[in-house]
């Protein structure tokens, strides 16, 4: 035996030691979310497929009545609004978060994180007392000539409410990505010969775009589980499928029903989120090559 031997063997268990750290570090992460998330979705799951008894019956029920698909088509349609809704009003509001000096840059993150200690029921109420028929914006409409426009009870005024709760989950990966843009790429094109307009599109846009897909990702699966904001500024025409579930659940008591609406929604969300991977992974790729 070599002198280096028993060197090399305490070095190899140190590097070993130092591989495992890692996962020592987040077991308890790991083991808090089998217990509040893992076990939760498991039970669901068995009880869509054991109550009243074992079987597929719970899925046949979902698939075989049509109002069922149709409340699932429009969940999927209005999360997809309410997306878009986010998209648009928080791109500018995170670029100009970037371009204003820090004072104010302050002010506009204040503005961004304020909602998150207001309760989403005092929201929600608020935005009753404002898109009722009498009430703010309705109000000011008449007072310019316009005629009142129905906004409460409505799919609109449905997507108005969530895109305000959900829009500083939009603004934040936005900013976390454009604050790593170097604006001077835009300088460098504009004294090439391209036009703002173009270099913004041709430059910033691209480099945005994991931004985007990152905050569309968080604001589409949240807007899929909403209740509160549907039950109270939806009507009948704008039910989710969260409010089918509560009903299920609590009203009827009929959990495997309850429970197969939910494992048929997370499967739904996986599907598209599957097919939505390889738009996003060509993206990634192309702003790390520019």
């Amino acid at each position: 035996m070599s002198a280096s031997e028993p060197i090399a063997q305490p070095a190899a268990h140190a590097r070993s030691g130092r591989a495992w750290r890692p996962f020592a570090l987040t077991a308890p992460a790991l083991i808090l979310l089998v217990a509040v998330i893992g076990y939760p979705l498991l039970t669901i799951v068995l009880r869509s497929l054991s109550e009243p008894e074992w079987g597929l019956q719970n899925y046949a029920w979902f698939f075989g009545a049509p109002v069922n698909l149709t409340v699932l088509q429009r969940t999927f349609v209005i999360s997809a609004w309410v997306t878009l809704v986010c998209v648009i009003a928080a791109y500018p509001y995170a670029y100009l978060m970037t371009a204003v000096g820090p004072r104010v840059r302050l002010m506009l993150v204040l503005c961004v994180l304020i909602p998150f200690w207001v309760s989403g029921v005092v929201r929600t109420l608020s935005w009753v007392i404002l898109l009722q028929d009498s009430g703010v914006i309705n109000s000011l409409l008449r007072s310019v000539g316009f005629g009142g426009v129905k906004l409460i009870r409505t799919q609109t005024g449905v997507v108005i409410g969530m895109a305000q709760v959900l829009l500083p989950f939009m603004i934040l990966p936005l900013y976390s990505v454009m604050q790593g843009i170097d604006l001077r790429l835009m300088r460098a094109a504009q004294s090439l010969g391209a036009r703002p307009s173009r270099a913004f599109f041709t430059v910033y846009l691209p480099l945005s775009l994991p931004g985007v897909y990152a905050g569309a990702i968080i604001v589409f699966i949240l807007s899929l589980g909403f209740y509160i904001t549907p039950a109270l500024l939806g009507g009948p025409r704008s039910t989710m499928l969260s409010t089918l579930v509560q009903t299920q659940v609590l009203s009827l008591l009929q959990w495997g029903r309850g429970g197969a609406m939910g494992v048929v929604l997370l499967v739904t969300t996986f599907v598209l989120l599957a097919l939505a991977a390889p738009v996003m992974r060509s993206s990634h790729r192309e702003a790390g090559r520019r």
